[in-house]
């Protein structure tokens, strides 16, 4: 079983942006929905662009190196849902973001 572990501050990542963040030897993409966050793996499943380095609009995030699209919420694809990239469960604990690893 994992534990919660720090990855960040609430303060670090804006609302509507996305951070990437090492924790544990992963590589995650740490983002924030209207305050509530959210973090997924950040290698896409397309060809391993960081998504924690794209856009995000709504709950979706545009990988920068070839536009594919996920849903961070979920971490699936939007124009491919076989193709999903890890979520990991968040939560807040004061001023600390924490993903069980």
């Amino acid at each position: 079983m994992g534990e919660f572990v720090r990855v960040t501050g609430t303060d670090d990542v804006k609302p509507g942006h996305g951070i990437v963040a090492e924790v544990n030897g992963k590589t995650l993409a740490v983002f924030n929905v209207d305050g509530t966050f959210h973090a997924i793996d950040n290698t896409c499943a397309h060809r391993g662009g960081p998504l924690g380095e794209g856009e995000l609009e709504g709950s979706v995030v545009t990988c920068p190196w070839h536009g594919w699209q996920y849903d961070v919420t979920t971490g699936t694809c939007v124009a491919t849902p076989a193709a999903k990239v890890e979520r990991y469960e968040v939560k807040v604990d004061g001023t600390d973001v924490k993903v069980l690893i």
